[in-house]
């Protein structure tokens, strides 16, 4: 059994997959069901999506509304920061202004919002209440956020995954051409042994060769190039 918030009470037990809530001592049959994440990571400055979705027994209309709220850590209080009827009405004021993003589709069944520039003092629980009439009774799932800072170890562990993505094709091209100008050497070193004249053919072939592998020093050389920018751009 799960304790939740429902709209028009409180205290209420829902159960989520038969669709049944015990109100007041009554039973009652939810014909709008509501699921969201129960715990949401994020860091500071990268954008975070709260995910809320929604199963309705009537077909949307626009008498479908949203609200999302926010309540602190520290608060009892809780405040309006989004508003959705036929129309996206993100806070104007406080510390989410300007900062609030409609990511949903209610004929999806979707009703997500999307926070920018997250910071530590966001860190809080918030709800998403869906009321699409006839459909009044209904769940409301609370989800805590957590931004903190992106810590050395998790960069470490992305410019580990971009070294290997980038250095071990290019070791193995380097190693390739290591074994052909090695084969190639033996080669020519056998072949002056025994005076042999390459002809014009041969000749044309080794230039095209040439040309091959210094193509491919290159590339070798402008990935690493590549790789560099990338650390720069990350610390």
């Amino acid at each position: 059994m799960q304790q939740s918030g429902v709209a028009g009470g409180r205290g209420c037990a829902v159960f989520p997959l038969l669709g049944v809530l015990f109100f007041q001592g009554v039973y009652i049959v939810l014909s709008l069901e509501i699921h969201a994440d129960a715990h949401v990571r994020g860091y500071v400055g990268e954008k975070i999506k709260l995910k809320c979705t929604f199963k309705s027994t009537s077909d949307v209309t626009d008498k479908l509304t949203i609200d999302w709220t926010y309540r602190p850590p520290s608060s009892s209080r809780t405040v309006s920061i989004f508003h959705y009827q036929s129309f996206q009405y993100p806070t104007t004021a406080g510390t989410f202004r300007d900062r609030i993003s409609w990511v949903g589709n209610v004929y999806k069944g979707d009703a997500s919002i999307s926070i920018s520039n997250p910071t530590i003092k966001d860190n809080g629980t918030f709800s998403c209440a869906v009321k699409n009439p006839p459909d009044v009774h209904h769940n409301i799932p609370m989800t805590e956020l957590t931004v903190t800072e992106r810590g050395f170890g998790t960069m470490l562990s992305s410019v580990a995954l971009l070294s290997i993505l980038v250095f071990v094709p290019s070791a193995m091209v380097v190693a390739l051409l290591l074994v052909r100008m090695g084969r190639k050497a033996a080669g020519l070193k056998k072949r002056s042994r025994s005076g042999y004249k390459k002809s014009s053919i041969e000749v044309s072939d080794d230039t095209d060769q040439e040309e091959e592998d210094a193509c491919m020093v290159r590339l070798c050389i402008r990935c690493a190039e590549c790789l560099d920018s990338d650390y720069e751009e990350t610390y």
